[in-house]
């Protein structure tokens, strides 16, 4: 089970620990790229066009954290975007072995940051990118960026709002209030319930959870023994900033599946309706899906509410995670996405942001503000705001993007998008380069 719901950001990054995003890069000097910069982005560009040599190439370390068949399987994910490498266009040093560079392919333009080894031969030891862009110039303004993401296949919806003492305010959108498919997106309301059950003093940060053996998905927790004892805080970062989803269904189980439910309507969750109760785990949406060529979630989808609690109590758990098919989701062809997943509108994503913004002064502020700013979703904001909270989530046909940002000038936004396409996967490299030139467009000047 290598497959994680929520990695949209994180998919495009490859370091030599590729589970935690780089800190922003220092301002791009002047200077001109050095012959060792020069030599490994090309070499990055002969990899990307199908030559060069991967051993030669990449340091230990990120070979050890990246194996050449999985970088071989980004690189064809790029190219089906974006078509054949046509070379390095542009390269920006922000030291002697580190740069931004922008590479040239058929049909657009992938932006990407490197950084070596500082001894010799002066190996990659780390590479991301950053999203992808067309060529010719970028959208000039929000609604530019909105109305290219309207016209990716499948459906989309997209909100930006000012956050204040009411209700958000729309400040640009797309399809607002249309319930999409939101992969891990989910885990903003179990966060909230947790939230919540501090600030009512049930629980503490720092209280701990005690493993009792139940079955888990994939994630740093599925093989821990029985006994051990883990932090609500670190659960909760794990959940939020890698979106591990060994972490989500141990706090869902922890903090009860209809408290997670009554928060729904609490966070926003308005416009996504009934189909997010049952509130699903993770490793039940893996079950449903898979098993039995999805047979056990036919039997699922054709009950009522009260029958399917009993029966994700009963034969979901029960059923073995070996029944799982090997492999699901990595021929990359969406699976029931209109049926078995999680719901809500950029509009409710937006209200959830508010929900927990509105929580920072309180008893969990501080660590709160911190879980949801770990991974910052893409690596660029930063530069451009105080703040920025972020939660993703992903799946064959679902891409969704959710930020939480301050200003430069303290005022509060909540920006989010997303992508169904229930018949092939997502461009995800085209919906984060869009999410990304909506993020730095929206930023206040």
């Amino acid at each position: 089970m290598g497959f994680a719901i929520g990695m949209v950001a994180l998919a495009l990054q490859v370091t030599a620990t590729p589970a935690t995003p780089p800190p922003a890069a220092p301002a791009a000097t002047t200077a001109a790229p050095s012959p060792q910069l020069k030599q490994r982005t090309d070499d990055v560009v002969a990899l990307l066009g199908g030559s060069g040599d991967f051993d030669a190439v990449f340091a230990p370390s990120f070979r050890a954290a990246l194996p050449k068949a999985k970088l071989d399987a980004l690189i064809a994910q790029i190219t089906s975007s974006l078509g054949k490498p046509t070379g390095v266009e542009k390269v920006e040093p922000v030291g002697p072995l580190m740069a931004r560079f922008q590479i040239g392919f058929e049909r657009g333009l992938l932006n990407a940051e490197i950084a070596l080894d500082p001894a010799a031969p002066h190996q990659v030891v780390g590479l991301l990118f950053k999203g992808a862009e067309p060529r010719g110039p970028q959208a000039a303004t929000v609604a530019a960026a909105i109305e290219q993401l309207a016209a990716m296949p499948g459906k989309s919806g997209f909100a930006l709002s000012k956050l204040g003492t009411g209700a958000p305010v729309s400040i640009a959108a797309h399809a607002p209030t249309m319930p999409l498919a939101i992969g891990s997106a989910f885990k903003l309301v179990i966060l909230a319930e947790l939230v919540r059950s501090i600030e009512a003093g049930e629980r503490k940060w720092a209280d701990m959870v005690t493993l009792d053996g139940s079955a888990l998905p994939g994630g740093g927790y599925a093989q821990q023994p029985k006994g051990t004892r883990i932090p609500f805080r670190e659960l909760a970062e794990r959940m939020i900033s890698v979106s591990d989803n060994s972490a989500t269904d141990i706090l869902l189980f922890q903090l009860g599946r209809q408290k997670v439910e009554a928060m729904l309507p609490v966070v926003g969750f308005t416009d996504g309706g009934p189909r997010n109760v049952p509130f699903l785990g993770a490793l039940e949406v893996f079950k449903l899906k898979g098993v039995d060529g999805g047979a056990l979630g036919s039997k699922y989808l054709a009950m009522p509410v009260a029958q399917r609690r009993a029966f994700l109590d009963g034969p979901v758990r029960d059923t073995p995670i070996a029944a799982i098919p090997a492999g699901l989701f990595q021929d990359g062809k969406p699976l029931r996405i209109e049926q078995l997943e999680w719901f809500a509108s950029p509009n409710d994503l937006v209200r959830a942001m508010d929900w927990l913004r509105r929580h920072f002064d309180g008893p969990a502020g501080a660590d709160l503000r911190a879980v949801l700013s770990k991974n910052p979703g893409l690596p660029e904001p930063a530069a451009n705001w105080r703040y920025v909270g972020y939660k993703g989530g992903s799946e064959p046909g679902v891409l969704t993007m959710t930020f939480l940002l301050q200003g430069k000038d303290g005022d509060w936004y909540a920006l989010s998008g997303g992508v169904n396409d229930p018949a092939k996967a997502v461009d995800d490299l085209r919906f984060t380069g869009l999410m990304g030139r909506a993020l730095d467009l929206a930023a206040p000047r």
